[in-house]
């Protein structure tokens, strides 16, 4: 029985930096909050049927990102490799505007706090959308599943 989504999620310990506290709470919530719900289905049918639920990893490497599958028992299912180029801009953007989201929580008034909340949630929108249009074909996923794998992406990004 087909059961399409997430149960765990590993990030490449390599390619992770070091992470301010504000990024690591958004690590964390980005996974609890992916696990919790999600919409994962790899399009490529496995000979003996299998179709969920898996543990994934994310690597970032030399522009690229490297989703490795694995079935529910720990077992390598396939690797999906991305190019992220057409992601730089949304991560550069991503980054700036949670910084001025960081930075308004702690100094601004509720009104400028919601208006760089919103235009956070824009960046990341469009993010969640372009992750879904590169990996339509290859990996079925819902909006809520790409917004939180963006996030991720992001983490692994930081330098």
């Amino acid at each position: 029985m087909a059961d399409p989504r997430i149960i765990a999620v590993e990030l490449d310990e390599h390619t992770l930096g070091w992470r301010s506290a504000d990024i690591e709470q958004e690590r964390r919530i980005a996974i609890f909050d992916l696990i919790e719900g999600n919409h994962f289905a790899p399009q490529r049918p496995q000979a003996d049927g299998y179709a969920g639920p898996y543990r994934i990893k994310l690597e970032s490497s030399e522009g690229r990102l490297g989703i490795h599958m694995y079935r529910e028992d720990g077992t390598h299912i396939e690797t999906l490799v991305l190019a992220l180029g057409r992601f730089r801009r949304p991560i550069k953007d991503y980054f700036a505007i949670c910084d001025s989201y960081y930075q308004a929580i702690r100094a601004s008034t509720p009104q400028q706090i919601e208006t760089v909340d919103m235009a956070r949630r824009g960046i990341h929108n469009e993010a969640a959308e372009l992750l879904r249009e590169r990996l339509a074909g290859k990996i079925d996923v819902d909006f809520d599943t790409a917004r939180r794998l963006f996030t991720l992406i992001c983490v692994l990004h930081i330098r």
